[in-house]
């Protein structure tokens, strides 16, 4: 596994208090996660397949709890 390269965070983050979200970057093979009001508290690490997973998952619960 690779160092994270550039972390990006969602266009959902808007102005004002955009730094309330998470940030993801690649990390081959997997994708690294971190809070980005916590940098210090390090991140979790998944496979990319399982992350893609997830975030699928997320977008077919669009308006309904998960």
């Amino acid at each position: 596994m690779t160092t994270p390269g550039l972390w990006k965070k969602s266009s959902y983050s808007g102005s004002g208090d955009g730094n309330a979200c998470v940030e993801v970057a690649l990390c081959q093979p997997c994708i690294a996660i971190r809070d980005s009001k916590s940098l210090a508290r390090g991140t979790l690490t998944v496979r990319a397949g399982a992350f893609t997973a997830f975030v699928d998952a997320l977008k077919g619960h669009e308006g309904r709890p998960v």
